[in-house]
């Protein structure tokens, strides 16, 4: 029985003997306590297929490189969890999203549902959508729902997390490919909600998708409802199903600013939640945020973290925070050998299904490492040159000139945006499994994972453009930093905004070489001629909407070798000698390869990559002339309308002195 029917039983027997009329009785207050008083809620985010442990940097910081150590993965979580259920019966276990998409286990997605089933075999109750779950598509959401469904019907001892998913229309989402998401996720079983029952204790849980991550989820196809609206509606009836307590799995994220962050808006506007475990945006919060007695509560990417938070009864009907604490998947945490072992069988067909097209395995060595790396949590963060940017940028130049052989047609620039860049390189060996990592997004025409490479042309004129975007535009928007092979730039960041590109030139082509190259070399950059880019699909099909999304402040289209304007940018894919879309995952690996070899016979990376060489150069300088000098098409604009309104202010401004010094003579006639 749950605790407000024990109250409820607790007044009629009141009423019965003490003949009173009680008016009301709110579920929590005085009377006997629920069977269980003490709630464990273990939870996870952000995943991104991280199955398996991995390396992270030691103590130091983002540059400074220590020992390599392991953390996350799944046998480890199932670890913990169940050290967790043998504490407290009352644990239940949440996953707010983005559970894909990150490691070559997504390579595995449609046929065998990897993570979902996996979540399924730590114990998981219940998950929701984050935008990477769609980066396959409606065809590929589906495909991974049924497989994981196939996956339970073939063994009794798997029970899938429910599906939670509130804020989709399907009225309104009625395309074909929606329908499609629709029917998979009905065969599922999946719902708006649900209630689970554990040790008298009746929790409601439903799942939503934030307006940032349906941004980053174009090709769901699907418009999500306003989370607080689906969220008040969702909550109305979990009150009528007489839950003890609302969780909601937001695949929304908290933000900096609490007016913008998703989740604390969430918190204010729906006050019933009990518990938000909120997802996307990758947040540790060592400490859980709380408004009123909604408590938001992120545990960071990856599964580094587990989050384990505990909740008491109050004493007005809701619930306290008795302990928050995010538990740390280091190597202190012992692996779970059934887990693992299920992963082994994960690997194997990684490596004939996948892998073995590209002729590796996962764990094959392609390089040594000794230089510290930005890690992936910092790139982007800083307007600079870096050398992770710089070594997959080169990587791309490599793998093009090899895949074209006598056809190659020279690169003059390749660049890579630190938005698709999803994981660093550790000190020690990197495998294939670890440069896949770095560029694990996206899938090709081919269906086969990983974005390809494609190659463009865009005029001078619009390669400063590319320039100024980075200079102007990434301190705004970080995933927006580009980082590129073959050009340099000189910027002050105090200059006129879109103006602050004070020098560009183009480096030429020293892939491979151990000396970088020298800035009194530079080419001078012609506007007119036409320049070859290279870059992944992704972030060729961003280039091509800037002018759009700027309103035409930035020109900029991407063009044929003929100067003729292109829209589908499929058709320019580079592919390498077998046929195949030449992958920017496999770019890399092959370019980490490449280098010369040690005594062992491996590759090691050279030490041009362990400082910038002139990229990106930064004049940081307020001196007016240097602020003012050489101003662009946009800053001449804009300093042409600021001359005009002060001159418009100084005439107004004599005008009306002038007004009133003749008021005054007049008044002293």
């Amino acid at each position: 029985m749950n605790f407000q029917n024990r109250v409820k039983s607790a007044v009629l027997a009141v009423l019965m003997l003490c003949s009173l009329s009680v008016g009301s009785v709110v579920a929590g207050e005085a009377g006997p306590m629920r069977e269980q008083d003490e709630v464990t809620i273990l939870f996870t985010h952000d995943i991104h297929s991280r199955l398996d442990e991995y390396k992270v940097q030691g103590a130091g910081d983002s540059r400074g490189g220590q020992e390599t150590a392991f953390a996350g993965g799944f046998a480890r979580l199932k670890t913990k969890m169940d050290e967790r259920r043998a504490e407290n019966p009352a644990t239940f276990v949440f996953d707010a999203g983005d559970f894909s998409m990150g490691t070559l286990y997504q390579t595995i997605y449609e046929t065998e549902a990897a993570e979902l089933t996996m979540l399924g075999r730590l114990g998981v109750d219940a998950v929701t959508f984050g935008n990477h779950e769609f980066d396959y598509r409606a065809e590929g959401v589906s495909n991974m729902l049924h497989s994981a469904l196939k996956n339970a019907e073939e063994d009794e001892t798997l029970t899938l997390p429910r599906f939670l998913i509130a804020n989709i229309d399907w009225e309104k989402n009625n395309s074909k490919d929606n329908r499609l998401i629709q029917k998979a996720l009905e065969d599922y079983g999946s719902s708006e909600y649900t209630v689970i029952e554990r040790e008298g204790l009746r929790i409601g849980v439903y799942g939503v998708v934030g307006e940032d991550a349906e941004v980053c989820a174009p090709e769901s196809g699907i418009d999500f409802d306003d989370i607080v609206e689906a969220s008040r509606r969702v909550v109305d009836k979990l009150q009528d199903e007489d839950v003890d307590m609302i969780v909601c799995l937001s695949h929304s994220g908290t933000d900096g600013e609490a007016k913008v962050s998703e989740d604390e808006v969430l918190a204010e506007e729906v006050p019933e939640i009990d518990v938000i475990v909120s997802g996307h945006t990758h947040t540790t919060l060592n400490e859980p945020i709380v408004y009123g007695d909604t408590v938001i509560a992120s545990a960071g990417s990856y599964g580094r973290n587990l989050g384990e938070l505990k909740l008491v009864p109050s004493g007005n009907g809701r619930w306290k925070v008795a302990d928050y604490r995010l538990n740390g998947m280091d190597e202190s945490v012992a692996q779970d050998e059934e887990i693992e072992g299920y992963l082994r069988e994960y690997r194997d067909t990684i490596d004939e299904k996948y892998l073995s097209r590209f002729g590796y395995t996962m764990g094959e060595v392609l390089a040594k490492n000794e230089i510290a790396f930005t890690q992936i949590d910092d790139l982007g963060a800083e307007l600079r040159e870096d050398t992770l940017g710089s070594l997959i940028a080169d990587s791309y130049v490599y793998a093009v000139k090899k895949a074209e052989g006598d056809s190659y047609v020279p690169v003059d620039l390749a660049v890579v945006a630190s938005g698709v860049v999803r994981d660093s390189f550790q000190k020690g060996e990197i495998t294939v499994s670890d440069a896949f990592n770095v560029s694990a997004l996206g899938i090709g025409p081919d269906r086969i994972t990983g974005y390809p490479l494609v190659g463009v042309y865009l005029t001078g004129k619009e390669l400063r453009t590319v320039a100024e975007i980075d200079a102007s535009i990434s301190p705004i928007m970080t995933y927006a930093q580009i980082y590129p092979s073959g050009m340099s730039w000189t910027f002050n960041p105090n200059r006129l905004i879109l103006n602050r590109v004070t020098k560009t030139g183009m480096t030429g082509d020293n892939i491979g070489e151990e000396e970088p190259f020298i800035q009194d070399n530079l080419t001078e950059i012609e506007d007119d001629k036409l320049y070859r880019v290279v870059s992944g699909l992704y972030s060729a099909q961003m280039l091509g909407a800037v002018e759009d999304q700027s309103k035409g402040i930035l020109k900029l289209s991407p063009k044929n070798e003929k100067g003729e304007v292109i829209t589908d940018f499929e058709e320019y894919i580079i592919y390498d000698q077998k046929g195949q879309e030449l992958k920017e995952w496999y770019a890399l690996a092959g370019y980490l390869e490449s280098f010369e070899k040690d005594e062992e016979g491996v590759s090691r990376i050279p030490e041009r990559y362990r400082e910038g060489e002139g990229r990106k150069i930064i004049q940081d300088s307020a001196n007016p002339v240097e602020l003012l000098k050489n101003p662009n098409r946009f800053a001449v604009t804009v300093y042409s309308i600021a001359l005009l309104l002060i001159f418009f202010f100084v005439i107004t401004g004599l005008y009306a002195v002038g007004k009133y010094k003749q008021r005054r003579r007049k008044n002293e006639e």
